[in-house]
């Protein structure tokens, strides 16, 4: 048995979070926060309507006087999170962290605002609870980075339940011990299988929003005095022997090493497409062979090469992701969003509409997209493209994208931000005074007294 350590991971990090101050938030992380609001915010919006948060309100009972954006109905505070945290996440338009993918504001944002709003917290104790969240988020994936993944579960589910604890934790204003017992009761909340990528099916786009309302729960419990244990993450029969492959030895120390010195949430990336974070580069590829006058009826095959991890999402089975089952499951083929870029120029929320993934023209280019493993592929601390195209008159023509578009190297600007909020809130059907009246509410949030404001976009 492995001795009990005289400071667990847990504690460590709990302290550090607990004695956080919002004025100590650096700037770089408060502007991360704030664009993450306003992404999010808008994701909420444009999925309001949508057959899978439509049903998800139908099943959820609790009611309450917490806010889902968009919906007129008030909820509980875990219903809030749920709702808010899987149309946040439902198109997978939402931000994912650089350096192992993770969907960390998707989950922090909505547990975090339900809390604030239930308890009557105010904008800096969301602030403060939204950049512990997802910095401890960012943590844990980089603990044992693919390994929670090839184990068979979704990393955005089962950390996102302990980045809601921590995050709910700090905007309450627990101390340490009481965070210490949240992240231990969090840890027994946790779930979320990958299933999903058979056949395209929903459950992904529940992860963000129950592990949302877990981390919200549990949060409440080890508030109220529950024994969780404090080696969560390290212990002998913790977090990631349970949800981490045996083969990669985690590196605990990335928890709680440079605590408040490096904060690993500025690497939260912001996405240009509507799909999943390792087809973006691609999508990048595909935009600019068209771009260089390429038409699609001379291309004969496309070649790709990839990062060994991305295989078993992205590109296998191959047939489904040729001729994808569902428009959700389109959202995680490479080759048809590497088809949709080409012959769009664009992988918005209307190119994984379900007549746009039926599209002859697009399934005939689709069907012409192959890979090969890269050993050189450094993924997953950089995401890549890279495609060669064999045209009919025998030319090769080859294009890469050396890095993420909105991550760290190349950030999106808070107008290409601000511009994607409003697309997003169109497309939920919001006219503009509604668009106008919550994108500047979102602006002023963090120095509001209180979050009783968030009522009045409900409807």
């Amino acid at each position: 048995m492995t001795p009990v350590a005289a400071r667990s991971r847990s504690e460590a990090f709990a302290e550090w979070a607990a004695a956080l101050a919002p004025a100590d938030i650096p700037p770089r992380v408060r502007e991360t926060a704030a664009n993450a609001l306003l992404d999010i915010a808008g994701l909420c919006i444009a999925a309001r309507g949508s057959d899978y948060v439509r049903a998800l309100v139908g099943g959820w009972d609790g009611e309450g006087g917490c806010t889902a954006l968009g919906h007129a109905r008030g909820f509980d505070a875990a219903g809030a999170a749920m709702v808010n945290g899987t149309a946040a996440h439902g198109e997978d338009y939402d931000d994912t962290f650089e350096g192992s993918p993770v969907h960390a504001s998707t989950v922090v944002i909505p547990a975090v605002l339900a809390a604030c709003e239930r308890h009557g917290r105010s904008g800096a104790d969301a602030l403060k609870g939204i950049a512990v969240g997802a910095e401890l988020m960012c943590r844990l994936t980089l603990v044992a980075p693919t390994a929670i993944h090839r184990a068979g579960f979704h990393p955005t589910a089962v950390i996102g339940a302990m980045g809601a604890a921590a995050g709910v934790s700090a905007a309450l204003g627990l101390g340490a011990r009481q965070m210490v017992d949240a992240l231990g009761v969090a840890g027994s909340f946790a779930s979320g299988i990958i299933e999903y990528l058979a056949e395209g099916s929903w459950t992904k786009r529940l992860h963000a929003g129950w592990a949302a309302q877990s981390g919200l729960r549990a949060a409440l419990m080890g508030g109220q005095g529950i024994l969780g244990p404090r080696t969560v993450f390290e212990g002998a029969h913790g977090f990631f022997f349970a949800f981490a492959e045996r083969g990669l030895a985690p590196a605990f120390e990335r928890i709680d090493e440079g605590l408040g010195r490096a904060w690993q949430m500025e690497r939260i990336a912001f996405k240009p497409f509507a799909c999943g974070t390792m087809t973006q580069p691609f999508i990048d590829c595909a935009v600019r062979l068209a771009g260089m006058g390429v038409g699609a009826e001379e291309i004969v095959s496309i070649r790709c090469k990839v990062g060994e991890g991305t295989v078993h999402r992205l590109w296998e089975p191959l047939a489904e992701k040729h001729r994808p089952s569902t428009p959700y499951s389109a959202k995680f083929s490479v080759p048809y969003c590497i088809a949709v870029g080409f012959l769009d120029r664009a992988a918005g929320l209307e190119q994984f509409a379900e007549a746009r993934v039926r599209d002859p023209a697009a399934l005939a280019l689709a069907g012409k997209v192959s890979y090969e493993v890269d050993p050189e592929n450094d993924y997953p601390r950089n995401y890549s493209g890279h495609l060669a195209a064999t045209l009919r008159d025998g030319r090769t023509v080859e294009v890469r994208q050396p890095h993420l578009r909105g991550g760290v190297r190349e950030p999106l600007p808070r107008a290409e931000i601000a511009a994607k909020f409003r697309a997003n809130c169109r497309f939920g059907g919001w006219g503009g005074e509604h668009t106008v009246k919550l994108e500047a509410y979102l602006g002023a949030l963090f120095g509001a007294q209180d979050l009783t404001g968030l009522a009045g976009f409900r409807g």
